[in-house]
């Protein structure tokens, strides 16, 4: 049986797990043997017992998971110890954020692996339930707003009390993807009066549908751009001057602003300029969902609560995901269990096609090279 091997993140802050319990069932009954580093799962609540009971082996030391091994399952990208582990041929699935960490994806090339990365696998029917990207997102806009909520003074909800009545705070998310979405309804879950806006028409309605008001520069670019991947295509400096002028009002009135614009491969926007925020009352808050790829906020920095001088917080909170750890853990580990099925003929060998249309499509690494079309020199 081939064996999958399931390590400790070692990222500074990670705290998610590549399998849990429950998929570790999964796996067993697909045909894998999983073998678990010792407290692997802590971070996510998971401990050593409850992997063994679900039939994991727990290996005490990274070279017992790894040595045997013929899949790595990872979150994060692995460490170079973990790479100096693998045993020759091996498989690695993680998000590897291959445009940002190329020294990762080359080291893995090097030592022979074929690897994986989860933020590759298309937008297509059939791989749903393998969007990693989209089952993270999700909970990372549910926490931006829990985290906005948190450190905004005051309630969010109307309230109508004997001493008077309080008003409901204004809540602004900017980019409407799985995130913004996500965003949206809890903030309208927790009462907040939400606006949203987005550079793609087609999230207009999905905006409307959760019972927010949609804010954009609707002319004939903002009709045309979204890309056939239903990512956000990056819009002209003639656009974004008229968009900020029309948002430049709106975001001086708001109490929390969510941002969540990315770009796969480039720097995230600039959709809050210092101007903006200086606009802004104090006590406001902006969250910014994109600050681990630069940020959609001036004056936003990881790791970092960067207060205005007109008393404005900036949340540059990275790993959003990682602060619910068990939940994100939950989903993204079935994303894998589903991403390894792939690797099994319809028979149930195991015998990975790399011509498969998904495989294709999220390999980075093969044969001692990095074969992804977009990374390659």
């Amino acid at each position: 049986m081939p064996v999958i091997a399931v390590t400790k993140e070692r990222r500074a802050g990670e705290t998610r797990v590549a399998a849990t319990p429950e998929t570790v069932k999964k796996l067993k009954a697909g045909g894998f043997d999983v073998v678990v580093e010792t407290g692997a799962g802590l971070g996510a609540s998971f401990p050593d017992a409850d992997y063994e009971a679900a039939g994991a082996s727990v290996a005490k030391t990274l070279k017992d998971a790894v040595g045997k091994a013929d899949i790595l399952f990872k979150v994060r990208g692995p460490e170079a110890d973990e790479i100096a582990a693998l045993k020759a041929g091996a498989y690695v699935v993680a998000l590897l954020n291959p445009y940002q960490e190329k020294a990762t994806v080359e080291a893995l090339a090097k030592k022979g692996a074929t690897a994986f990365a989860m933020e590759f696998v298309p937008r297509i029917t059939r791989a749903q339930v393998m969007d990693a990207l989209s089952s993270q997102a999700n909970l990372a806009g549910y926490r931006a707003v829990i985290e906005g909520a948190e450190a905004y003074g005051r309630a969010m909800p109307m309230m109508m009390t004997p001493a008077g009545t309080i008003a409901p705070a204004k809540v602004f998310v900017m980019g409407v993807g799985v995130a913004g979405l996500q965003a949206i309804a809890t903030a309208r879950r927790l009462g907040a009066v939400v606006t949203a806006t987005d550079v793609r028409p087609a999230t207009k309605e999905q905006v409307e549908s959760l019972g927010a008001k949609f804010i954009a520069v609707e002319d004939e670019e903002f009709k045309q751009a979204e890309t056939a991947g239903g990512y956000a295509k990056e819009m002209s400096a003639e656009y974004k001057a008229k968009q900020a002028e029309l948002i430049s009002g709106h975001i001086a009135k708001q109490d929390i602003v969510i941002t969540t614009a990315l770009i796969p491969g480039r720097p995230a926007p600039k959709l809050i300029t210092a101007a903006q925020v200086a606009s802004m009352k104090p006590g406001s808050i902006i969250v910014d969902l994109a600050v681990e790829q630069g940020g959609n906020t001036e004056g936003a920095k990881v790791g970092e609560i960067a207060v205005t001088k007109n008393g404005v917080k900036i949340l540059g909170i990275p790993n959003l995901p990682g602060r619910i750890a068990a939940d994100s853990s939950s989903l993204y580990a079935r994303n894998l269990v589903a991403f390894a099925e792939l690797f099994k003929t319809k028979e149930g060998a195991f015998a990975p096609d790399l011509e498969e249309e998904i495989l294709k499509a999220a390999c980075v690494t093969h044969g001692g090279a990095v074969v992804h079309p977009s990374l390659k020199a």
